[in-house]
C-alpha cells in the first residue's frame, strides 16, 4: 500500500471484502478519465501492475496515463516496466538459471558484497519435467524403468536443485514424475488472484496473478486468464532478482470466436487452425486476446490448448478473460471455495470479469473464426503453422517427400508393407518393389498396401524384456524384421505427449475411447511403431482408470512411459536398432505423429525427417494405420473380428460420448488427492543426498554442473562499449532458423565436439544423456551450439549439421572447432540469417552458446521476440537488415570481413545517447579481393533498459553490479 516509495498518484489504494477476507488492492476505476471497457482485458491487467508498482522512477504517473490512454493503432514505442508476481521454470531451463544464481553468489563475494543478496525476490517455482526419456515403451513396466533411468542419469542435477531449495529463499521445486510444468501450473500453481503474505500489521494485498516463465509455453496459463509469457532464462533470473521486465506497450489483436465446433473436430484442430491464421496475419511481439460469443462454447481446457500454442502463432500471449468458466475450472481442480470467491469478487470489482453482455474492447486489429468451420487437421512435416486438412495429408506428404529425403535417398528401396496375419505373424510380401526413389519410382500410396492389424500382438519371446532389448530390437520382441516393411512415410513414433493436449481431458478421453473401440474391433498397432503415453499430470491416469480406458490404451501399447515432457521436447528416446538401420540404409523418410506443439527439424528424433502434430485420438488412429499416407475416408484400418473392414469413422467417438465420459469420471477429489503430495516426490527424491551451504561446492570434474563463466574476471564497473571490426562470419543461415537449430537439444552425437568432450572426461556413450540434461555444464553446451543435425550453413554448402569453413583458409570443420581457432586469432564473430531468426522455444542457450563461441553480433532479416531479447541479455548485438535487404540481395557470401560503423566510437555514441531503438548503423563488408561494400542495418536494442544490459556485457552482469552497489 502507499508508503514512502509509492506516491499513489491516482488515489488508487483501497480495500475489498470477500466473505471473511479483507484485502488491500489498487482499484482501476481510480483512473476516472479512462473508459476501461475500451481497453483489452490484457492491458487492464498491465495497468493494474503499473498502478500497484508506481515508484516515481521505474514506474511513473506518466507511464500509467500513457497505458490508460492506449492508442490501438499506434506502433509500439513507449517502454513500461512490468513486474510479474512469480517466475515459472522447467528443469532444462531452470538448472542453468540456478547455476547462474549460484555463480553470482561467488561473484558477489569477489566484489566484496553479501552473497545472500543473490536470492529470488519473487516466488520462483520449478517443475522437474523435461528429463524423462522414452527408453522403455509398450510394456507394463515402461514407467518404472524410465523413471529409474531418469533418476540414475540426473542424480547430480537433482541434488543440485535440492541444494537450491535450501540455499535460496523463495524457491521451490516440484520433483520429477509429477507432471509437466504448464499442466501443473494450470491445475495447481496458478492463483488467478495472487495474495501477499501478511505484513507486520497483518495486511494482505490482492492483485492479478502474473508471471514469466523459462519456457515458451508458459502462455498456456493464459487460458485461465492469467497474464504471462515465456522469456529467456537470463531475463527470468533478473525478474527473480527484482528487476522489472522491460517491454514496449504492445498492440493487441482481437480474435473473435463465434459458433461451436462441429462433430469430429477437436480443440487440437481448432488450435492448428488458429495458429495458421495468426501466422499469416503476423502477430510477433503482439498480444492476442480472444473474445466473442464463441468463447462461452469452449471449456477451459480448450482455451488452455489454444493459449499454449501462442509461441507457434508468434504472439507474446494468447489470453482469454476470466469468466464463469474460469471459476468452474478452479472448482474442478480443487481450489478452495474461499479463494474462488475472492477471485470472483476481485475480478468483478476491477472490471476484469467477462460476461456475455460485456462491451467489446478496442483492438489494434481484429480477426474472426466461426468454430463450425474447423476441420480435422494435422500440421507438418516441419512447422506447427503448416496445417494440412486430414483428408489432404496423403497428397501433401507426397508433395513434400522430395524435399525431405536424405543423402541416402538415391539408394533407397521401396518395399511393400503387408498385412499382419494373425498367429502366423507377417505374411510374405507379394514381391518387393525395388527401385531408386525418383521420378520413375511408384508413388508412396501405390507402393504401400493397407496395413492391417487383426489380433493382439504375440507374446514377447522369452517373457520379460530388458530395457536394452526393448529399446533396440523389434525383431527380438516380435520376430519381425522391419527392414522388409518400412517405406517412406512409415510411422515409427506415435506419441500422446505434451501439455498442449494432455491437459485437455476432452481430447484425452477421445483417444481412450477410440482405443477402446479399436481393441474391441480387433485392431492393433504394427510392431515398428514406437508408441507412448506421457501425461502432464497424474490426474490423467486417475480419470483413465475410472473410465476403464487405460487397459485399452495398454493393449495398443500406449502404456504410460512417464509424467513429463517427452517426445515433444525431443526425449523420444532411441528407435529400435533394426528400425534405425532400415531408415539409414534406405535413406527413408520416417514419420512421427504426436499430440505436441513443436515439430521442428531434428527435434523429435534425429532419424525422423517428417513430424506431424495432431490430436491424441488421431495419434492413436495413425498408429493403427502405420503410414502417414493412409486415407482414412477410403482405406480401412484393418479387418475386424468379423472379417469386415474397420474404418476410422466406425471407431471415432462422438462429442456426446466424450463429454459424458468427462462429466462422469473427473472430479475435484482427484486433483486434491494428487496435488496434496506433489512436493513430496518418490522415495528416490526423498532419499537423495545433497550438499549444504550458502555457496555451492563446485566439483571440478563434474560433467553436469559447472560454474558459469560469465562473471570470470568481471570488473566492478563495465568497460566502455568497444568497436567491432574485422569480424568473420561463423554461419550464413536461411529463414525460420529456430532455437532448436541454435541451442543444443536432443541426443549427443558420439563423434561431435560435445561427444568427444564427454568421452575425454570418461563418460561412456550410453551415459551421454541429452543436451537438455547437461544444460548446467557450459563446456558441453557450447560444443553443441549450432550442432543440430538439420542445420544448413551456406558457408559449407551441401552439408547438414554444425559445420562451417575456417576463413580465409576455407578449411571445413565443426562450428565449435572453428570458433576455438578464431579465438586464438582474437577474431570477433558474426552470424548472417534470414527471416524469423530464433523462432521456437525460449532457450537461453540459444544466446549463451553463441556468446561463448565468440559471436559479437547477428544480422538477420527479422527476429522472434524472445530470442532478440536474449541476445541483448547476453551482450550480443542484434542487427536487422533494412526492408527488402538480405544476404543474397546484397551479394554477401559470408566470406567477407565485417566492420560495424564508419567512424571510431560510433556504436558507443549511439548507445550513450540512450536512444538506440530504430537507429541505423552502417556495416562495411570487405571481400577476399579487398573490395568494400557498405549497407545499413537497424540496431535492435529496443529499450533504454536493454541499452544498460548491453553496456554491462549482459543482463546478469548488470544485476550483479547493481546488487553489489557498483552499477
Amino acid at each position: 500500500m502507499p508508503n514512502a516509495t509509492h506516491p499513489n498518484s491516482f488515489n488508487a489504494a483501497a480495500t475489498l471484502t470477500s466473505g471473511s477476507q479483507k484485502v488491500n488492492y489498487f482499484r482501476l476505476n481510480a483512473l476516472t478519465d479512462t473508459n476501461l471497457t475500451h481497453l483489452p482485458f490484457s492491458l487492464r491487467i498491465l495497468l493494474e501492475n503499473l498502478l500497484r508498482c508506481e515508484d516515481g522512477k521505474t514506474v511513473t504517473a506518466d507511464d500509467i496515463r500513457f497505458l490508460a490512454d492506449w492508442d490501438p493503432k499506434a506502433e509500439p514505442s513507449r517502454e513500461i516496466a512490468y513486474m510479474p508476481a512469480r517466475v515459472l521454470m522447467q528443469d532444462f531451463t531452470g538448472v542453468p538459471a540456478i547455476v547462474d544464481l549460484a555463480a553470482m553468489r561467488d561473484a558477489m563475494k569477489q566484489l566484496g558484497g553479501n552473497p545472500e543478496k543473490i536470492n529470488p525476490l519473487q516466488p520462483a517455482e520449478l517443475v522437474i519435467d523435461h528429463s524423462v526419456q522414452v527408453d522403455e515403451y509398450g510394456t507394463a513396466n515402461a514407467y518404472d524403468l524410465n523413471a529409474a533411468l531418469e533418476f540414475t542419469r540426473n542424480r547430480e542435477r537433482y541434488a543440485f536443485l535440492k541444494w537450491g531449495q535450501t540455499a535460496f529463499r523463495n524457491f521451490s521445486a516440484v520433483p520429477p514424475g509429477m507432471g509437466i510444468c504448464h499442466q501443473v501450473n494450470l491445475e495447481y500453481l496458478a492463483r488467478v488472484v495472487f495474495t501477499t503474505q501478511p505484513d507486520a500489521d497483518g495486511n494482505i494485498t490482492a492483485y492479478p496473478d502474473t508471471l514469466v516463465g523459462t519456457d515458451s509455453h508458459t502462455t498456456m496459463v493464459n487460458g485461465l486468464g492469467v497474464l504471462g509469457w515465456g522469456v529467456g532464462g537470463i531475463e527470468a533470473e533478473a525478474a527473480m532478482l527484482g528487476q522489472p521486465v522491460s517491454m514496449l506497450v504492445p498492440q493487441v489483436v482481437g480474435f473473435k470466436l463465434t459458433g461451436k465446433l462441429k462433430e469430429g473436430a477437436t480443440a487440437t484442430d481448432l488450435v492448428l487452425t488458429v495458429t495458421e491464421m495468426l501466422r499469416k496475419l503476423g502477430v510477433v511481439g503482439k498480444f492476442v486476446e480472444f473474445y466473442g460469443p464463441g468463447i462461452s462454447e469452449l471449456p477451459l481446457a480448450d482455451r488452455a490448448t489454444i493459449a499454449n500454442m501462442a509461441p507457434e502463432y508468434g504472439a507474446t500471449c494468447g489470453i482469454f478473460p476470466v469468466d464463469a468458466e474460469t471459476l468452474k475450472y478452479l472448482r474442478l481442480t480443487g481450489r478452495s471455495e474461499e479463494h474462488i470467491a475472492l477471485t470472483e469478487a476481485y475480478f468483478r470489482e476491477q472490471g476484469l470479469f467477462h460476461t456475455p453482455d460485456a462491451p467489446e474492447a478496442h483492438y489494434s486489429v481484429t480477426i474472426s473464426l466461426d468454430l463450425a468451420t474447423v476441420e480435422p487437421s494435422v500440421a507438418g512435416p516441419k512447422r506447427p503453422q503448416d496445417r494440412v486438412l486430414l483428408s489432404q495429408t496423403p497428397a501433401s506428404f507426397a508433395q513434400q517427400l522430395p524435399a525431405l529425403q536424405g543423402p541416402n535417398a538415391n539408394k533407397a528401396t521401396i518395399r511393400q508393407m503387408v498385412r499382419w496375419e494373425g498367429e502366423g505373424g507377417l505374411a510374405s510380401a507379394s514381391g518387393d518393389l525395388t527401385s531408386s526413389v525418383g521420378a520413375s519410382a511408384p508413388t508412396v500410396p501405390e507402393a504401400v498396401a493397407v496395413l492391417t492389424t487383426t489380433h493382439d500382438e504375440p507374446a514377447t519371446p522369452g517373457g520379460a524384456v530388458s530395457v536394452t532389448e526393448t529399446a533396440h530390437s523389434v525383431e527380438a520382441r516380435f520376430g519381425v524384421n522391419p527392414d522388409k516393411y518400412l517405406v517412406d512415410g512409415s510411422i515409427v513414433i506415435a506419441a500422446i505427449t505434451s501439455c498442449t493436449n494432455t491437459s485437455n481431458p476432452y481430447v484425452m478421453m477421445a483417444a481412450g475411447l477410440l482405443a477402446k473401440k479399436a481393441v474391441e474391433a480387433g485392431l492393433s498397432t504394427p510392431p515398428w511403431v514406437k508408441t507412448s503415453l506421457a501425461p502432464g499430470s497424474r490426474v490423467v491416469t486417475d480419470y483413465y482408470t475410472r473410465a476403464g480406458l487405460l487397459q485399452y490404451l495398454d493393449a495398443l501399447r500406449f502404456q504410460v512411459v512417464g509424467y513429463g515432457c517427452t517426445t515433444c521436447i525431443g526425449n523420444s528416446g532411441p528407435l529400435p536398432t533394426d528400425v534405425s538401420k532400415a531408415i539409414e540404409e534406405h535413406g527413408l523418410v520416417a514419420v512421427s505423429v504426436l499430440s505436441g506443439n513443436r515439430n521442428f527439424e531434428g527435434r523429435i528424433s534425429p532419424e525422423v525427417r517428417a513430424n506431424y502434430l495432431m490430436s491424441p485420438p488421431l495419434v492413436v488412429a495413425y498408429a493403427l494405420a502405420g503410414h502417414i499416407s493412409h486415407d482414412f475416408e477410403k482405406d480401412a484400418l484393418g479387418k475386424g473380428k468379423d472379417g469386415e473392414p474397420v474404418y476410422l469413422r466406425d471407431i471415432w467417438p462422438s462429442q456426446k460420448e466424450v463429454a459424458d465420459t468427462v462429466a462422469s469420471c473427473i472430479d475435484s477429489t482427484m486433483f486434491r488427492t494428487q496435488y496434496a503430495t506433489v512436493a513430496d516426490g518418490d522415495a528416490n527424491w526423498q532419499n537423495l543426498k545433497f550438499p549444504s551451504g550458502d555457496t555451492y561446492g563446485w566439483e571440478p570434474d563434474s560433467t553436469y554442473i559447472r560454474k558459469a563463466p560469465y562473471f570470470d574476471g568481471m570488473p566492478a564497473t563495465p568497460a566502455p562499449v568497444d568497436d567491432i571490426s574485422d569480424a568473420r562470419v561463423l554461419a550464413v543461415l536461411g529463414d525460420s532458423v529456430t532455437t532448436d537449430h541454435i541451442s543444443p537439444a536432443g541426443s549427443i552425437k558420439l563423434n561431435g565436439p560435445a561427444g568427444k568432450y564427454l568421452t575425454e572426461h570418461g563418460v561412456k556413450p550410453s551415459d551421454f544423456n541429452s543436451y537438455g540434461s547437461r544444460r548446467g555444464n557450459h563446456e558441453v553446451m557450447v560444443r553443441g551450439t549450432f550442432a543440430n543435425v538439420r542445420l544448413r550453413n551456406k558457408l559449407a554448402p551441401g552439408t547438414e549439421g554444425g559445420v562451417t569453413r575456417l576463413l580465409p583458409e576455407g578449411t571445413g570443420m565443426s562450428i565449435y572447432d572453428a570458433s576455438v581457432e578464431y579465438a586464438k586469432r582474437a577474431t570477433p564473430l558474426a552470424i548472417l540469417a534470414g527471416k524469423e531468426y530464433g523462432s521456437g522455444s525460449s532457450r537461453d542457450w540459444a544466446a549463451k552458446g553463441p556468446r561463448l563461441l565468440g559471436i559479437r553480433f547477428v544480422i538477420a532479416e527479422s527476429y522472434e521476440r524472445i530470442h532478440r531479447s536474449n541476445l541483448v541479455g547476453m551482450g550480443i548485438l542484434p542487427l536487422q537488415f533494412q526492408e527488402g535487404d538480405n544476404t543474397e540481395g546484397l551479394g554477401l557470401t559470408g566470406e567477407e570481413i565485417f566492420t560495424l560503423g564508419t567512424q571510431p566510437g560510433e556504436l558507443k555514441a549511439m548507445l550513450d545517447s540512450k536512444f538506440a531503438q530504430g537507429k541505423k548503423l552502417s556495416v562495411i563488408a570487405t571481400d577476399a579481393k579487398g573490395t568494400k561494400s557498405q549497407f545499413s542495418v537497424t540496431v535492435r536494442i529496443d529499450t533504454p533498459q536493454e541499452i544498460l544490459y548491453y553496456q554491462h556485457g549482459g543482463i546478469l552482469q548488470y544485476v550483479l553490479r547493481q546488487l553489489a552497489g557498483k552499477a
